[in-house]
């Protein structure tokens, strides 16, 4: 046997897969992300860049105002490689923001809004951020933390900045020639910045596309959060990738920007793939709310709409939905990650809109997809897609990351492609652990059938260890949620006094629904040998979950340690 008859994956089996449509392989252009922007401001100047709250800015406008923004930057001092923190909801502010500061060459970190002052702290500490652009409603935990932190200047937005009338007359009034700007006091007025155009400072948008766009936290392989270096190249590959995956028209589609912007996620496949396809943007603040989001749905047609299932299970569940009261026919392609999507949810959602709504799978190390299920082929339940074009993936033992798993076998993923990050910012030892000759390390443990599609097992570091046995969580969530009446389910390992861990379940229940926890583990007992089936259960109101619907079972297991369960 050949060294390519061991090697199921130098084979790449998911080529044959794809749709007729997807290229095996891609050109993709020698461009900056802010590049990006400014293309599209030239060759569609009027179309609508972004829909907020009843306003809509056009791709001018927010060329202009980016513009603006980042002259302000060059003035007070921020310069090519500075760290610039972003605290923004979904809004113009965001993206207006985002574009600025990669346009002088500096680097993105994106903060999610709700933190807490040790969280932002921490991270504007590790990232020497010199500069931050946040809602006003955050400068007094910023001022009391500045003696703490190495920032020079804040740059603070009222939350109702775009949701006025008069944007058009705030944004392109008459450019000021002659005006003071020595007169700056700290905190900066947002939109005096976008308003005032210092004449006499240009930007050079050309800087290589090997330049850091952002650092964006990410849990990596041991579950300590650190910033992974996104290039510009790794976000503009990632976005040429899904316009040919999801068969995207240029100045056509409206895209549906529900999931947090600042999540590296929303970033890519909300924002910055839309700017590339001059698609008109519809901002969604708060995706809890359901009305305003099925509203937006329908007022602006929206064609694409990545999210999470969470967001795809509410709307299906809604009983105006299941009234016929919104038409959602206008929706063309949903991407759904950072969970698995139960195929009924899938199935239901598809019926409802006509379109296509197909899982993917990706990470903040490779900003920020590197698979996804095509949208017209047969579905496989529980798999969540084939390796997007040009990446190359393999899967190894857990033990020994030099033995291929054959196919059909678990073990952890490993990724090659052109959005895999650079490193970890300032952490070389946790670099050199995750990327090792080019090849990404997840962490997560998955396996590839014969016709190359990979299904999600769990994560390396999730595993419980019982009796010297592996026992990996999702398969007995799994088993839990295919309990009638459970709606949702999470398990994690807690350490015993003999060294060795148990397997603890925490369920939410369907409104109304009772079960004992005898039911449930007769249930267990006909689908897990005995030392998988939970040891203990506990009934929560909801389970615990980041920004983007990723299941925190560390908090859970925290709360468990700190008896508030």
């Amino acid at each position: 046997m050949n060294r390519t008859e061991k090697n199921p994956y130098a084979q790449k089996p998911w080529l044959d897969q794809y749709d007729l449509f997807v290229s095996r392989s891609l050109l993709y252009p020698d461009l900056n992300i802010s590049q990006i922007l400014e293309r599209s401001a030239r060759e569609f100047p009027q179309r609508t860049c972004l829909c907020y709250e009843g306003q809509e800015l056009t791709y001018q406008q927010v060329s202009q105002a980016s513009d603006n923004l980042a002259k302000w930057l060059v003035f007070l001092g921020i310069h090519a490689g500075d760290r610039v923190g972003l605290i923004f909801p979904n809004s113009p502010q965001y993206v207006i923001a985002f574009f600025a500061v990669l346009k002088v060459g500096a680097i993105v970190v994106a903060m999610n809004p709700f933190y807490k002052e040790p969280e932002f702290l921490r991270i504007i500490q590790e990232c020497d951020i010199h500069c931050v652009l946040c809602m006003d409603e955050l400068l007094p935990i910023l001022l009391e933390m500045a003696d703490k932190f190495p920032i020079e200047c804040v740059i603070v937005s009222g939350k109702d900045d775009f949701k006025k009338t008069g944007v058009d007359r705030q944004i392109n009034r008459e450019l000021l020639d002659d005006h003071d700007i020595a007169d700056v006091t700290l905190p900066i007025d947002f939109m005096r910045c976008l308003r005032q155009n210092i004449q006499n400072i240009s930007l050079d948008y050309s800087f290589s596309p090997n330049n850091p766009a952002i650092y964006q936290y990410s849990g990596g392989t041991t579950g300590i959060p650190k910033p992974a270096i996104g290039l510009h190249r790794n976000i503009v590959a990632n976005t040429i990738q899904f316009m040919n995956w999801c068969d995207l028209q240029v100045a056509e589609e409206v895209f549906l920007a529900a999931i947090p912007l600042y999540h590296v996620y929303g970033m890519v496949l909300g924002m910055v793939l839309g700017i590339r396809l001059a698609a008109k943007i519809v901002l969604i603040e708060n995706a809890r709310d359901i009305d305003a989001l099925l509203r937006a749905i329908v007022d602006q047609q929206v064609t694409f709409f990545p999210g999470v299932p969470n967001n795809y299970a509410t709307i299906i569940r809604n009983p105006a939905v299941r009234e016929g009261k919104y038409d959602l026919k206008s929706v063309k392609a949903c991407i759904s990650g950072s969970a698995p999507l139960h195929p009924q949810i899938k199935m239901e959602f598809e019926k409802l809109t006509g379109g296509k709504l197909v899982e993917g799978y990706g990470l903040s190390e490779a900003p920020t997809a590197t698979h996804c299920n095509p949208l017209f082929g047969d579905p496989r339940p529980g798999s969540f897609g084939l390796p997007l074009p040009d990446v190359e993936c393999k899967i190894v033992d857990i033990e020994k990351e030099n033995v291929l798993m054959p196919v059909g076998e678990s073990g952890e993923l490993l990724i090659r492609g052109p959005q895999v990050m650079a490193g970890y910012y300032q952490q070389v030892q946790e670099t050199a652990i995750t990327l090792k000759d080019g090849w990404l390390h997840t962490g997560d443990i998955v396996r590839m059938d014969e016709q190359g599609f990979f299904y999600f097992i769990d994560r390396k570091k999730d595993v419980i260890k019982v009796g010297g046995f592996q026992v990996w969580p999702k398969e007995i969530e799994d088993v839990l949620l295919s309990v009638p009446g459970i709606r949702g389910a999470a398990v994690a390992g807690i350490p015993t006094r003999m060294g060795e861990e148990k397997v603890v379940a925490w369920l939410v229940l369907e409104e109304g629904i009772t079960i004992t926890k005898t039911t449930i583990r007769e249930h267990c007992r006909r689908s897990l040998v005995a030392y998988k089936i939970p040891k203990e259960i506990y009934f929560i109101q909801e389970i615990p979950r980041t920004s983007v619907g990723k299941m925190l079972r560390r908090e859970l297991v925290k709360m468990y340690k700190e008896k508030r369960l």
